[in-house]
C-alpha cells in the first residue's frame, strides 16, 4: 500500500482543524475541506495563533510555520479531494450523514484511496457497509485536541482489507503519534474502558460513602491529573451522559455500563460543567470553586480495581492486547499507569479480592470478575 502523502479532511472543526495540522506536521500536503467558509477561515486564523505561540517560544523557525500551514489547501467542495490518498472525515457524528459522505467520496477519489472515519462511537463495520468498496474503509479514532494528544485508535471494519490496518498503524507512528489497534465494538478501547472512573466515582457519590471533592482528592492522590468530577465538568455532562447511554445501549443494557441518575440530572438542569460555570462544582471566571477535598480510604482501590476489571475483560473478549490498552489509557486520557501493568504490580489476587468483595457486597453484575483474571490468578500468570 502507497504511503498517505496527499491527505483529505472533511470538516473544519476543531477536530478536524487539529487532524490538518498534525499531518501537514508529518510533512503531507493536505485538503480541508468545508462547505463553511466562516469555519475554514476561523480554523487558517487559528491555526495561524497556534504557530505564531511556537514560534515565540522558539518550538519552531517562522521557516517551518510558513511551510506547515502553506501545506493545507482550503476548500468549500468534496471534489478538491479528488486526488487525495486517504481522506479522514470529522463531521457530525451520524451514522447516516457519514455514509452519504462516504458514498459521495467514492464517485470523487481514486480506487486506491483510503476512506477513514474519525468516529468516536458509531460501528466503522456499519459505516463501511454503505460503501461500494468497503475493504477501504477504517477508523482512525483522534483524541482532543488532536495535535496534543499522542493516541490514535486504530478500528479495522469487519470488512477491512487485511493488511490496511497495519499500513495505518503504520502511518499514525510516521505522523509521530501512539497507535493502538482495536476491534470494532462499542466504545473501541478508552471510551470502554474509561466508564468505570466516571460511573463508579458516581455510585460512590450517591452511596454517601464520600463527596465530590473527597473523589476528586482521592484519585488525584493516585497520580491521576483530574479527578472524575472534574473530569466530566471539563468533558460537559451533556457529552459524557451521552457517550455512556451509546455505550449502555449497545451492550444491550450490561449494568456495568448503566448511565447516573445523578448525572441525567444535572443535564436535565443545564448544568453541563465548566461550559454553563455549573456542574458538580461551580465556576468563577473559569476557576473552579470550594475546597480540595482530602483522601477516603478505600475509594481510588474500589474505582482503580473496577478500571482494571474492565482492561481485562477487553482483553478477554479480545478488544485489544494488554499493550494496546495500556498505551490508549495512558496516551488517550493521561492514565499515570497502565492499567494493566498496574493490575500486576497491585496482584491479580488480590484485584479479585476486591472485586469479589463488591461482588458480595451487592449481589450485582457490575462487579463480576472477568474469567481472564481467575484463569491468570490460578495459572500465576501477569500481563507483562
Amino acid at each position: 500500500m502507497k504511503a498517505w502523502n496527499k491527505v483529505g479532511v472533511v470538516g473544519a472543526g476543531t477536530m478536524g482543524s487539529g487532524i490538518a495540522q498534525i499531518a501537514a506536521q508529518a510533512g503531507c500536503e493536505v485538503v480541508l475541506v468545508d462547505s463553511s467558509e466562516d469555519a475554514l477561515q476561523r480554523s487558517q486564523e487559528k491555526l495561524g495563533k497556534v504557530f505564531a505561540r511556537l514560534v515565540e517560544k522558539g518550538r519552531v523557525t517562522s521557516s517551518e510555520s510558513e511551510s506547515v500551514q502553506q501545506r493545507i489547501t482550503r476548500a468549500k467542495t468534496l471534489e478538491s479531494l479528488a486526488p487525495c490518498d486517504m481522506v479522514i472525515e470529522a463531521i457530525v457524528e451520524d451514522l447516516d450523514i457519514k455514509t452519504t459522505l462516504f458514498q459521495s467520496l467514492e464517485g470523487i477519489v481514486a480506487e486506491d484511496a483510503i476512506l477513514a472515519t474519525n468516529t468516536s462511537s458509531l460501528s466503522v463495520t456499519a459505516l463501511a457497509r454503505g460503501c461500494t468498496r468497503p475493504d477501504r474503509v477504517i477508523g482512525l479514532h483522534f483524541f482532543n485536541p488532536a495535535p496534543l494528544m499522542a493516541l490514535v485508535e486504530v478500528i479495522p471494519a469487519l470488512q477491512t482489507d487485511a493488511d490496511l490496518a497495519s499500513h495505518a498503524l503504520a502511518q499514525m507512528a510516521a505522523w509521530g503519534k501512539s497507535p493502538a489497534l482495536a476491534k470494532d465494538t462499542p466504545g473501541f478501547i478508552v471510551n470502554r474502558v474509561a466508564r468505570p472512573f466516571y460511573s463508579e466515582a458516581l455510585r460512590i457519590l450517591e452511596e454517601g460513602i464520600a463527596s465530590v471533592q473527597d473523589i476528586d482528592a482521592s484519585l488525584r492522590a493516585q497520580g491521576f491529573r483530574m479527578g472524575p468530577f472534574e473530569l466530566m465538568d471539563l468533558i460537559g455532562h451533556d457529552v459524557n451522559y451521552a457517550v455512556t447511554s451509546t455505550v449502555h445501549a449497545a451492550f444491550y443494557g450490561d449494568s456495568r455500563y448503566r448511565p447516573s441518575h445523578t448525572q441525567r440530572q444535572l443535564v436535565a438542569a443545564n448544568w453541563l460543567g465548566r461550559k454553563r460555570d455549573r456542574g458538580f462544582y461551580t465556576y468563577e471566571g473559569g476557576v473552579r470553586q470550594g475546597n480540595e477535598g482530602q483522601c477516603v480510604e478505600g475509594v481510588a482501590e474500589r474505582i482503580l480495581a473496577m478500571l482494571m476489571n474492565e482492561a481485562a475483560d477487553a482483553v478477554f473478549w479480545q478488544v485489544a492486547s494488554p499493550a494496546d490498552i495500556d498505551t490508549a489509557m495512558q496516551k488517550g486520557v493521561n492514565y499515570p499507569k497502565g492499567l494493566l501493568a498496574w493490575a500486576d504490580s497491585w496482584g491479580i489476587q488480590e484485584l479479585i479480592n476486591i472485586m469479589d468483595s463488591l461482588r458480595h457486597r451487592y449481589g450485582e453484575e457490575r462487579y463480576k470478575v472477568s474469567p481472564l483474571l481467575r484463569d491468570m490468578a490460578r495459572q500465576g500468570r501477569t500481563f507483562f
